[in-house]
């Protein structure tokens, strides 16, 4: 399983930015995916994720209204990043889920395959 995220990049505070990720597997649409980010010196941690056919989502509260995760038939998983702050700024990595069935999508552990990131950062 081959992820491929992109989308990163520089922008200020209060703009907006897309980013996306391809899987390459034919199975995409079996499994939760969901979008992670590491800042430097910290851990990395949940940002996002959306069930197998896209109609259960959840977020971090520091992202819970500002970013949205959606998903295509496509193999392609989005995460839509609106106003955006300082400490948004970090590498973005897509992760596929471990199970079919979902479960503890917040954990770090549950995730199985990932992307390579892309980075993010926000100027003040």
């Amino acid at each position: 399983v081959q992820l491929q995220a992109s989308g990163g990049g520089l922008v200020q505070a209060g703009d907006s930015l897309r980013l996306s990720c391809t899987a390459s597997e034919r199975t995409f649409s079996m499994y939760t995916m969901g979008w992670f980010r590491q800042a430097p010196g910290k851990e990395r941690e949940f940002v996002a994720a959306i069930s197998r056919r896209g109609g259960s989502t959840s977020y971090a509260d520091s992202v819970k209204g500002r970013f949205t995760i959606s998903r295509d038939n496509n193999k392609t998983v989005y995460l839509l990043m609106n106003s955006l702050k300082p400490e948004d700024t970090a590498v973005y990595y897509c992760a596929r889920h471990r199970w079919t069935s979902g479960q503890d999508e917040g954990e770090r552990t549950s995730y199985a395959y990932w992307g390579q990131g892309t980075q993010v950062t926000v100027s003040s």
